[in-house]
């Protein structure tokens, strides 16, 4: 078992190089990394502390919404979120042409450059979780295409973490990390090798932890946010269809879902990003700002409202937001027209 995983995670170099030369004889572009690099850096602002890893959501609601979310929102437009990996299961119900993450945290950055370079090393949904998780990939990947999330949740469950294959992969993480032109710092190499390290170790089971906090009972698991429903039992996760994932994969390569550092009531990454969208007329499809508003002070608050009415919206465009009572979330969706005009 472990002489497979290795010969699998030898192989991805190659297959990168493969996608490559298929990209040049397609005539598609590759991605530019300059251009992500540059954009994470114009967007970008100081970053700040907060006390969690927040490697993955507390918000066990946070799928409940998707229906409204579907029903509300037209395709296409930006969508804009904090966090780390449930924006991407929003991402693949909306299909916006460009998506940004700004989360205060620089981790929060590392974090999504790590799902990017996992993104590129996966084909399929059940590769992605697998390599992620440090578990080998199953034989004959392409007849998983079709697998329920359940199975595959199952598949991962059974199988037994290789760690030291999954830290050779890491070296090989890193290298793909490296070629986006982000710049990073001496400590980042450690950093996203400690998060890795943390999904391989804990699986399925790891839990949103807090600094400081003793862990909350009432948290999900990475699990139980892969398995959640709507309130009629339907799955929306993004690993729960393929052509969701694949929807994903391509945003990624296409250098179009990009993570950056900021204060959602700051007064420069937002801006940047409204800027932008005005310069593409493009329009808000949804905002998920989970439960930042309980921590911005009144002038945060203030500034927070300027930037939300500063991005251009329309009928369509929503605010996702989850708030907590004795540690369990709530979600709901507010028109961006609605939380505007009650915010003047």
């Amino acid at each position: 078992m472990q002489r497979r995983a290795a010969i699998r995670y030898a192989v991805l170099p190659v297959l990168f190089a493969l996608a490559a030369v298929t990209w040049a004889l397609q005539g598609v572009a590759q991605p530019i990394a300059q251009t992500f690099a540059a954009r994470i850096e114009r967007f970008s602002e100081e970053g700040g502390d907060f006390d969690t890893d927040n490697l993955i959501s507390n918000e066990g609601s946070y799928l409940e919404v998707v229906p409204a979310l579907k029903s509300a929102s037209a395709p296409g437009g930006v969508y804009i979120g904090v966090g780390p990996d449930q924006n991407f299961s929003y991402i693949a119900q909306l299909r916006p042409s460009i998506a940004f993450i700004v989360d205060i945290r620089r981790d929060n950055l590392l974090l999504h450059l790590l799902f990017k370079a996992l993104f590129a090393a996966s084909r399929t949904r059940v590769e992605y979780l697998a390599l992620l998780t440090g578990r080998p990939p199953p034989d004959r990947l392409d007849t998983w295409r079709e697998a329920s999330l359940d199975r595959i949740v199952a598949y991962i469950d059974a199988a037994k973490a290789d760690v030291a294959a999954s830290q050779q992969f890491d070296r090989k993480l890193y290298g793909t990390i490296t070629s986006y032109g982000v710049k990073l710092n001496g400590s980042d190499g450690a950093t996203l090798q400690r998060f890795h390290q943390t999904f391989v170790t804990s699986g399925l089971s790891l839990k949103f932890e807090s600094r400081g906090r003793p862990p909350q009972r009432a948290y999900p698991t990475f699990r139980d946010l892969l398995v959640a429903t709507d309130r009629a039992g339907k799955s929306w996760n993004f690993l729960a269809a393929e052509s969701d994932f694949q929807f994903l994969k391509s945003l990624e390569a296409q250098d179009l879902l990009i993570p950056v550092v900021g204060d959602l009531g700051g007064v420069h990454a937002l801006t940047a990003i409204a800027d932008l969208m005005a310069a593409r007329h493009e329009r808000l499809s949804a905002f998920y700002i989970s439960n930042v508003e309980t921590y911005l002070s009144d002038g945060k608050y203030s500034q927070f409202v300027k930037n939300v009415s500063r991005l251009p919206h329309d009928a369509h465009s929503v605010i996702i937001r989850s708030t907590f009572r004795a540690s369990i979330s709530s979600s709901d969706i507010e028109p961006v027209n609605q939380f505007v005009a009650g915010n003047r």
